[in-house]
């Protein structure tokens, strides 16, 4: 393509909003526009390296034995209505009605219409099994669409359905799904870690997150440095930490306070500053968080120095939706105040649960449920009910790993795919069954894998960058070469510039041809904030037939003579 003919509108500056690198070069180099917040028209070389994306995972897709479709974005609410989800997806699912009143979503995420399809369409098991995926946008309402393509509100997927007769296929076509993502990544030039994860509002039983490292991601994993478990933080097992070895009748401190007595701690709210007026350790503390679980008032308990993990919470109280309590509603659902709750005198019917280091704490401070006053000398299942005891906490640096022991080691990453075991979580409501060998209706056992492509594009840049701009894996670049022609009114440049653009074509080479009448110097860093793999430059000896080249990631360029180009491009780009 000759540049001079395409739509590249680099700028010098970075924008205003950007706030990571992929969002800041995109821009620069003309990959991407906004339109509105969180919605991007791709320009022309972005959507060429979107595209070469979406060939790396659709290769992959085909080799793993998935067949392509095409599923419409409008859904009816009825189908969601159908698996229960339209009510419980949440705002991020965006909603609208016809003329007629009739409610429609815009499509987050394709499980219901899937199911639908395949009810309908395959009746017996010697259909199955079957995966079918697509490419197709997803809308979601982000409440704060950020980081350029890395959270937006309409984006690219690709998401793929399997649909089996048995547990055990279910488990060989998330098998097969598993390995051609990790091989799709890689294709990419991604560093990626995949790891246990929550499967979220899609729903399901196992599930992988693949995370791209990256210190702009909004996803934390732990893993561990001994037997490589990876699980993302809000799943990550951390190994529970011995009680302290205080009895559960002694004073946490000291002799100032006789256990069990309440005492007067005016102003004191936070876990700081209550560790400060007591002078003991936080992890003397159990902090009590108010939840409202489906709608019910829980307590939650953890150690002082924890952090209650919410994901986790919800899993072991099995609801569809757990939120921390309003301050205005502590009074009323708990008998409590705000700021001084404990799990001493609750009102009845509040559940407790508690992370299992909070059962063997003995001589422990809680809240006394009166503004300033907390209770000392307390212990778990001797001066309160625990109704459940499970993993609440969220790993945190020094923890150990629940499997061996080893040490975790946390990274940041951007989630890029994500793949499920559903089960029979659709199929069942829906009422989406085929016919076993006996002639029995069975529901199906499906799994769910879904890229995010166009989050996965933002990735790479964020992974392939440096100073002067993008620095493109050779399969994703929108051109394979960047063909400069130092100036447009040398003559002797333009007949080797033509020659060479027209013989690299022939051959099948990708080349973006920068023709344009501007410096050498502009056409350069233009070439840098690009970034191509290979910059050919026709410069001074063009007479000779001699050319310059500068592979991207090269500090220094290096001279070739003009007919060995191709060869050399075969050789470097195409391995």
């Amino acid at each position: 393509m000759r540049q001079s003919n395409t739509l590249v509108p680099t700028l010098r500056d970075d924008p205003s909003d950007a706030e990571t690198a992929s969002h800041r070069y995109m821009i620069r180099a003309g990959l991407i526009r906004p339109l509105v917040s969180g919605v991007y028209s791709y320009l022309p070389l972005g959507y060429r390296a979107l595209r070469n994306v979406e060939r790396i995972i659709r290769e992959e897709m085909e080799k793993a034995g998935a067949i392509e479709l095409l599923l419409p974005s409008l859904h009816p609410a009825e189908l969601w209505q159908e698996s229960g989800r339209w009510d419980e997806y949440g705002p991020e699912l965006m909603r609208l009605a016809d003329r007629h009143g009739r409610a429609f979503a815009l499509g987050a995420t394709h499980e219901e219409a899937i199911t639908a399809l395949v009810r309908d369409e395959v009746k017996s098991y010697k259909k199955l099994p079957l995966t079918l995926y697509q490419f197709q946008t997803k809308f979601r309402d982000e409440r704060r669409p950020r980081f350029g393509l890395l959270r937006g509100r309409e984006f690219l997927m690709k998401d793929a359905y399997s649909f089996d007769a048995t547990p055990e296929g279910l488990d060989a076509s998330y098998k097969r799904m598993y390995d051609a993502y990790e091989a799709a990544l890689a294709r990419c030039g991604l560093t990626f870690r995949a790891v246990e994860a929550d499967s979220g509002s899609i729903g399901g039983t196992d599930t992988h997150e693949f995370v791209a490292l990256s210190a702009v991601g909004e996803d934390t994993i732990a893993q561990c440095a001994g037997c490589g478990y990876a699980a993302n933080v809000e799943l990550a097992e951390s190994a529970p930490e011995a009680a302290a070895p205080d009895t559960a009748s002694s004073a946490p401190a000291g002799d100032r306070f006789p256990g069990g007595a309440i005492v007067e701690t005016p102003g004191v709210r936070s876990i700081a500053q209550l560790s400060a007026f007591l002078g003991i350790e936080p992890k003397r503390i159990v902090k009590s968080i108010a939840l409202l679980a489906d709608g019910k008032p829980v307590v939650a308990l953890v150690r002082g120095d924890r952090e209650l993990n919410e994901t986790k919470a919800k899993r072991l109280l099995a609801a569809a939706n757990v939120e921390m309590m309003p301050e205005a509603d502590i009074a009323g659902k708990l008998g409590s105040a705000a700021g001084f709750i404990g799990p001493v005198g609750l009102k009845a019917g509040v559940a407790i649960v508690a992370d299992e280091e909070v059962r063997g704490m003995g001589g422990a401070v809680v809240g006394a449920n009166e503004p300033g006053r907390h209770r000392v000398g307390v212990a778990a299942d001797r001066d309160f009910r625990v109704d459940r005891y499970g993993d609440l906490r969220t790993a945190a640096p020094g923890d150990g790993c629940r499997r061996c022991g080893g040490e975790f080691r946390f990274h940041k990453g951007i989630e890029v795919g994500h793949v499920f075991k559903l089960g029979t979580k659709y199929s069942e409501p829906m009422r989406a069954t085929f016919l076993d060998e006996t002639g029995k209706p069975r529901p199906y056992w499906m799994g769910c894998y879904g890229i995010g492509v166009s989050r996965l594009l933002a990735a790479i840049v964020e992974q392939h960058h440096d100073e002067a701009g993008i620095v493109w894996p050779a399969e994703v670049a929108p051109y394979r070469v960047h063909l400069i022609q130092a100036s447009a009114r040398d003559a002797a440049q333009t007949e080797l510039a033509e020659r060479l653009y027209a013989g690299l074509r022939q051959t099948g080479i990708s080349v973006l041809y920068d023709d344009r009448d501007e410096r050498a110097g502009v056409k350069f860093a233009d070439a840098d904030l690009l970034g191509l793999p290979l910059r050919v430059t026709v410069g001074k000896r063009a007479a000779d037939g001699v050319v310059e080249c500068k592979p991207r990631t090269a500090a220094e360029p290096f001279e070739l003579e003009a007919p060995e180009l191709a060869a050399y491009v075969r050789e470097r780009l195409f391995r």
